[in-house]
Order: structure tokens, then sequence, then C-alpha cells
């Protein structure tokens, strides 16, 4: 019985263990081939990130190197330093570097890459490099030079010890404060002096991009719990003992209250305020959305009268979209006949009922101004006018103020219509006839 038993038995766990070393040596050779390829990627961009560096330092030495009247060779050179920039950043985020403090270096690549775009998408021919800009590029071209030394001290390193980034991968998960790994130390070398190069003056239309819409440059003294709760309650019509209050970001720049409110159609009230004022950023009522029963025209009618009634008052639709059973609406601020384009928010209304589910408005929050000053158009709308595309079917026109590139706030005559069978809105500047901007509508997916 018992040989019969193994001779039925032995072969069956013989290939049960035959099957499994195979599919064992399957795994790993799967395991290891994914291993290899992650490798060889992180050491692509790596030593692409190192050649793109030693080819920013030289772009930026032969942007120096030619005569200042050369506006030509300048468009070139500094559009050729953006290209160089971008690639260095792109090769950033291949690397596994996110355990890694190296924002530092990576957000001065970011104000090089945005300093030489926008010097050189501007007229050069009536707004040559300034002697001040001139002395940032020679900062640049000295501090790309240690950078792309530092870099190049580690990829001899890697290439001569064989060193591998999987293994700086594994220290840097470690967490350890005593972990040693060649790589890591040279990229934590380049950070940190990086780090104590003195701050440049890039100019205003870089300098806007990186400032920092605070909280704490808000008018208006810190509000307490207790004054949230009331102004959620007047806000919700709700009743003030059913509001909870939390206090977000504690002593930091972007300190804030939210309010909730349990709903009685199986969801929540919730409203964002500012520390500063109590200012409303954001609202959103999360109940659940039935089938769509409202047009477009009355899902607009309800949004408009929800901001009156919470007085949001002049504040003008300037797009429409739908999402399912949801109604998306983004409005300005209108002073006098222009519209604000940053002073915007955004209104969500459920396309059951037509009642607002969603509100945000950190935008018109941050940039509100009632006496923000509008300039006076230089062109008449004939004159913008002309700036067309001749085949642009035009079905109205109006003044908008809106920032620009440069982040700089312009005038604009906006005229809407279509060309190649799409909508389009068009941003004539008002004073020099520049196309500041062009923007296609979509067609909304609705049924009115």
């Amino acid at each position: 019985m018992y040989k019969r038993l193994s001779s039925v038995m032995f072969p069956i766990f013989a290939v049960l263990l035959v099957g499994a070393l195979v599919w064992g040596y399957q795994e790993n050779q799967e395991k290891n081939a994914i291993l290899i390829k992650a490798e060889n990627q992180y050491q692509r961009a790596f030593h692409d990130l190192s050649f793109h560096m030693d080819k920013l330092h030289s772009e930026i030495g032969n942007t120096l190197a030619v005569h200042s009247t050369s506006q030509g060779m300048h468009r070139k050179g500094l559009m050729n330093v953006w290209r160089l920039t971008s690639e260095a950043q792109n090769e950033i985020n291949q690397l596994p570097l996110t355990m890694l403090p190296f924002n530092e270096t990576e957000e001065f690549l970011s104000r090089i890459s945005n300093f030489a775009y926008r010097a050189s998408m501007r007229d050069l021919t009536n707004e040559p490099l300034s002697e001040k800009e001139m002395g940032n590029l020679k900062k640049l071209y000295q501090n790309s030079s240690e950078i792309t030394k530092n870099l190049q001290d580690v990829q001899q390193k890697v290439l001569t010890d064989r060193l591998r980034w999987m293994d700086a991968e594994t220290a840097m998960a470690t967490q350890e404060q005593t972990m040693d790994n060649t790589i890591v130390d040279g990229f934590r070398t380049v950070n940190k002096k990086v780090q104590e190069y003195p701050e440049l003056d890039w100019g205003p239309s870089v300098s806007n991009i990186y400032a920092k819409r605070s909280v704490k440059k808000l008018d208006g003294l810190p509000v307490t719990k207790e004054q949230i709760q009331s102004k959620a309650a007047k806000f919700s019509d709700a009743d003030r003992s059913k509001i909870q209050v939390q206090e977000n970001g504690k002593g930091t720049d972007w300190e804030s209250y939210t309010a909730t409110i349990d709903h009685a159609n199986n969801g929540k009230l919730m409203m964002d305020f500012t520390r500063n004022g109590g200012m409303l950023i954001s609202y959103s009522d999360t109940r659940p959305i039935g089938t769509k029963k409202v047009s477009r025209q009355n899902a607009m009618a309800k949004a408009d009268q929800f901001l009156m009634n919470k007085g949001y008052k002049d504040m003008k639709a300037v797009n429409y979209d739908e999402y399912g059973n949801l109604g998306n609406l983004t409005y300005v601020r209108k002073q006098g006949d222009t519209l604000i384009y940053p002073e915007k928010m955004s209104v969500r209304v459920g396309l059951d009922t037509g009642e607002v589910t969603g509100f945000q408005a950190s935008d018109f929050v941050y940039e509100h101004n009632d006496m923000r000053k509008i300039p006076k158009a230089t062109l008449t709308e004939q004159q913008a006018r002309k700036k067309l595309n001749s085949e642009f079917e035009e079905n109205y026109v109006r003044k908008s103020l809106i920032e620009n590139d440069y982040s700089k706030e312009v005038l604009c005559y906006e005229f809407g219509g279509k060309i190649n069978g799409s909508r389009y809105r068009i941003y004539i500047n008002a004073n020099t006839g520049l196309e500041e901007a062009v923007e296609e509508i979509k067609p909304v997916n609705a049924t009115s």
C-alpha cells in the first residue's frame, strides 16, 4: 500500500517542486529585469542631467560673449537657456529624489527658466537686456559652472566605482542620519551650495510667479472660531450650534478655518475661511446629485441669484461647462465696462434641482480690490479689430483686464468669435495692439 501510494505521490510532488522552482526562477528573472530597467532609466536621466547642465553653462557664456546690441543672438541664447533648463528639470523629475532635499536646486533652475523665457519673448529691439539682467547672467554663468563641476564629480565616481542609483534609493529610504552614499552626498552638496547663493533680483515678471499669496497679507484682524461659526451660519442659513469649526495650518502662512455642518440629505456642508478677516474661500455641499432636470439657462439664473443673495455684486458669468449632472460656471467681477479677470470665482450647480453645491473664491479673495485703477485704452475698438485674423467671425467685443505672460495686468479688447470651425476668445492689448492671449472655448456637453 505504501509503495503504491509513493509511486503515485512522488511524481506529483516532483512535478510540483519543479513547477515551484521554475515559477520562482521566472519571478526572480522578472524582478531583476524590472530593477535593471529602473536602474538604466535612472542612469540615463542622471547622465543627461550632467550633460544638459554643462550645455546650459556654455549657452549662458555664449549669450554673454556677443555684443550688447546683438538682440538676435541674445534671443537665440535665451531660448536655448530656457530649453536646457526645461530639459534639466525634466531629468531631475525622473530621478528618485523625493526623499532628498533638492528643492533649492529645482527652484534655482525654475527661476532661470522663467527669466530666460520671459526675456526672450519680449521685443528686445525696443527693450534690450538691462545692465541688471546682464549682471544676473554673469552670476548664473558662475553658479552653473560650479553646479556642473559638482555633478561631473559625482558622475565620475558613478562611472569609476560602478555605483547604482537603486542603492542610493535604498539609502534615502532608510532615513538614517549616518548613511553614506556617494550619489546622495553629491546631490546634497549641490543643493547646499545653491542654497548659499545670494538671491538675485529677477525683476517683477519672474518674482510675481513665486510671490506667495499669504493669508497674512489679507486685510482684517484674525478671527476666532466663534466668529467663524457665526459667519458660516449666516452664509448657509444653518443652526449655529450645529456648526463644527476646525483650525488649519496654525503657525504657517496658510492659516484658515473649516466649518462643517451635517446635512439632512446624507451629506455635509463644508466652508473654508481665511483666518485674517474671516473671508470665505470655498463652500461645498456633498449631497448626492440626482438626475439632470435643469436647463443651462435655469442653472445660470440660479447661480446668478446665489451670488446676489450672498453679497457678491457686479459678477458676470464668462464660462459654462457641464460634467454629468453638474454645471460649472466661472464668474469675474465687472467694474464699469471692464471685466476684471484676476478677480474670478467658480460656482457649481446641481442640475437635479438647480441649487448651488459648490463655490470656490480664493482668486477673488486674494485679488479683490474695490479701488483698482483701470488704465485707459489708447487704441480704439476699431483699431484693435484690425489686429484680428481676417477670417475671424466676431460675435462680441468687450474690455477686459487680464494678467499676461509676465504676470502683469493689462487692459485688452476681448473678441469672441469663430475661426476654423472652433470658438475662441482673443485678447488684444488696448495700448500696444499685441495679442496677449488666445483661448479656445470648448463646446458645452449639454442640452438646454
